[in-house]
């Protein structure tokens, strides 16, 4: 996505300010939070070793934002959204997009969403599970990312096991990969693009949590999150963001 992308959806009519640019890239370029995964999900990117470069829905608006601002676009990968809140939280990236929880609204400002995640289970079908209910049992083994909306919801929902953290996505594919694992805690969307890796496993129907996938900036940074709002309104409005869903393959 190209700075002409970026004005021909009408988003170049959005004026920032002075303040909310100094209060969004502080150190020159615009510092934007990513998370990657082995597999694209509305939220996880990929890295493209060839290009040398990260891909998916959150790069492409953190490239339009970057060119409204007129900086250079900085992408910093973290191994989960976790880790990524905490940098935000600390000043070391200047703008993110994470799942919205309470825990995370007390250590960053949240913008609008624009996508809302439905977060389920992925089962080994030789673990014989079918529903959500059957996850809950105490020999079952129940993996998630570490620090996460989504662990912390499949925390407070299972009374009879506890899941595994762990600190990346691709960690917690591979713990269940390698029959370590008998459940997986992602959102539905992320298993639509990880199910052709695992033929033997089902997501199962129904889910234990749904939120917003929001843009997000630090505590205490009005212009900041003003800016970030209007943006991502516009970039719904405008079908930035359906091209940016689209062009990682969630039509």
């Amino acid at each position: 996505m190209t700075a002409d992308t970026v004005t021909g959806t009408g988003l170049a009519g959005l004026v920032g300010g002075d303040v909310a640019r100094l209060e969004l890239a502080p150190t020159g370029p615009l510092r934007v939070g990513v998370i990657a995964a082995p597999a694209p999900s509305t939220l996880f990117v990929t890295f493209d070793g060839e290009t040398g470069l990260y891909r998916g829905v959150t790069v492409d608006l953190a490239v339009a934002l970057a060119a409204l601002l007129d900086v250079p676009p900085e992408i910093v990968n973290f191994p989960n959204s976790g880790a990524c809140t905490q940098a935000l939280e600390l000043g070391a990236i200047d703008v993110s997009f994470m799942p919205v929880d309470d825990e995370r609204r007390k250590r960053v400002a949240f913008g609008p969403a624009y996508y809302i995640l439905e977060s389920t289970y992925l089962v080994t079908v030789a673990s014989g599970i079918t529903t959500l209910a059957e996850v809950d049992r105490e020999a079952v083994r129940v993996v998630g990312i570490a620090n996460t909306t989504t662990i912390r919801s499949a925390t407070r929902t299972l009374t009879k096991t506890v899941p595994m953290p762990k600190e990346s996505i691709a960690e917690a594919v591979d713990l269940f990969l390698t029959g370590q694992a008998d459940a997986l805690a992602l959102s539905r969307d992320a298993f639509q693009a990880l199910l052709s890796q695992m033929p033997a496993a089902r997501i199962l129907d129904g889910g234990f949590q749904s939120t917003g996938i929001a843009i997000a900036v630090g505590l205490r940074k009005p212009a900041a999150l003003s800016f970030v709002s209007t943006f991502m309104d516009e970039a719904k409005t405008s079908g930035l963001v359906r091209r940016a869903l689209n062009a990682a393959g969630f039509a």
